[in-house]
């Protein structure tokens, strides 16, 4: 598993980036476990994912409407499969509107970067 933290921060609401492979929805399931034994993360307002196991695209937004797809939509663009990558939110008080899609954007990127650099 690999996270990135504070890949972005606007108005108060941090966050971060993490992901692994992950070849089944039972992995996703561990994968996700395992985050969130970090009480950090559990404690997260939203813990968005996408991966695309075995070719089946799975999302989910966790609450941050439409997240899930922002995130499909780069690992289908990489065709990354096999592998999940979840955005974390601490919200921070204000509402971003649509920057917020822009925040996911760029922890996702942040997190390809540092798959393709191998760091």
């Amino acid at each position: 598993m690999r996270i990135i933290e504070g890949v972005v921060s606007d108005r108060g609401s941090r966050y971060a980036v993490a992901g692994g492979p992950c070849a089944d929805q039972e992995a996703i399931s561990a994968f996700l476990k395992d985050l969130k034994r970090n009480k950090k993360f559990a404690r997260a307002t939203h813990n968005s994912w996408a991966a695309i196991p075995g070719g089946v695209p799975l999302k989910n937004d966790d609450g941050e409407a439409g997240a899930g797809n922002v995130i499909l939509r780069m690992l289908e663009r990489e065709g990354l499969s096999d592998h999940i990558i979840v955005v974390t939110r601490w919200y921070g008080g204000k509402h971003l509107g649509g920057d917020r899609f822009r925040h996911v954007q760029t922890a996702v990127r942040a997190y390809l970067d540092a798959l393709g650099s191998g760091a």
